[in-house]
């Protein structure tokens, strides 16, 4: 009898998975999966969620079909409250967000009111290195000249890039961006920036750059001053890094808490409360797709880089968040404050 009892409890235990992966097929066959995007149209966010909504699905157990769904506003706050207090939880809602979201809750308690941690992380498609690019008529092209001459920048809102790098850069090494938010996007700000309203931005992805002005870069119609990365990106070999006019180890510090985000530059995650096998097979979906033989050369067309994280990684990094050091974040949030009321 013994031996029956333990040979029936190792064959149910070979069975689990695949009775999982069964179960998690069942649920999604059929359905219809919402991949909301915390951005506007046209942004490079909307342009790679697009991209995955079109290949993740033939990942994902029972091969549901994906939409894309903006829901752009508040650094992508509005994005995650609505899957925290509104879901659905079930894993048919998972988003895209601004890689400023993991710090929201640090950096803009008043408005982010969640803890990161709870959320599913999926992964994210790639680094993504942040650059300021400046029209050929602006005042200011250089980073030296950045130290004594202003720079009209448009932004969205607080929490993006846009408005935090440049932000931060003013208040720890003294630049002279002047910030005009209330843009929607950064298509947006390309559009002043032809017109004339702006000299630049002052917080675009790389990618983006090149997947939405490659034009302008090479006919000389903007030129890149300055880029937030840790390191030189390879492709822009001779511009030089914001945290490399950092003077002490309290100013590199605070530009770090700001610029990290871009280790983990475009993150998807699903709110609280999702069944772990269906988290599981989305991240497991996630990771074939960022190796999917088509997905790679859409990409490459679109000129997107990919250099995907984990959703076990970045849950990882997201949960060392927490461990940042509050006098350095108070410092940091009070800087962006600051800003924020002379905007």
């Amino acid at each position: 009898m013994l031996r029956l009892i333990v040979c029936s409890l190792v064959i149910s235990l070979a069975c689990a998975p695949t009775h999982a992966q069964d179960d998690v097929a069942a649920f999604y066959a059929g359905k219809r999966v919402t991949l909301q995007v915390g951005s506007a149209a046209g942004t490079g966010y909307d342009i790679i969620a697009r991209v995955i909504a079109r290949f993740m699905p033939r990942h994902i157990p029972g091969q549901p079909t994906m939409i894309v769904q903006n829901m752009a506003g508040a650094g992508s706050i509005r994005l995650a409250t609505s899957l925290l207090n509104v879901g659905p939880h079930d894993g048919t809602a998972f988003g895209l967000a601004i890689n400023g979201l993991p710090t929201a809750p640090l950096l803009q308690p008043e408005t982010a009111k969640f803890d990161p941690a709870r959320f599913n992380w999926i992964g994210s498609t790639n680094r993504e290195i942040q650059v300021a690019t400046v029209w050929h008529t602006a005042p200011a092209k250089t980073l030296e000249d950045l130290k004594t001459t202003e720079l009209v920048v448009g932004a969205t809102t607080p929490g993006t890039a846009t408005m935090d790098f440049p932000t931060i850069a003013n208040a720890v090494l003294g630049l002279k961006f002047r910030i005009i938010p209330g843009y929607e996007g950064t298509a947006q700000i390309n559009i002043a920036m032809e017109r004339g309203e702006v000299h630049g931005n002052a917080g675009i992805g790389w990618v983006s750059v090149k997947t939405q002005s490659l034009a302008w870069l090479t006919e000389g119609k903007i030129s890149i001053p300055v880029q937030f990365g840790f390191d030189r990106h390879p492709d822009l070999p001779n511009v030089p890094t914001a945290i490399s006019l950092a003077r002490t180890e309290a100013q590199r510090q605070a530009l770090a808490l700001v610029f990290a985000r871009q280790e983990y530059g475009r993150p998807l995650f699903a709110p609280p409360g999702v069944p772990a096998a269906r988290v599981a097979a989305l991240r497991r979906a996630f990771d074939a797709t960022m190796k999917d033989k088509d997905f790679l050369a859409e990409a490459g067309n679109l000129k997107l880089e990919i250099e995907p994280m984990t959703g076990e990684v970045l849950q990882g990094v997201i949960a060392k968040l927490a461990a940042t050091p509050s006098e350095l974040v108070q410092d940091v949030r009070d800087a962006l404050a600051r800003a924020g009321k002379k905007n």
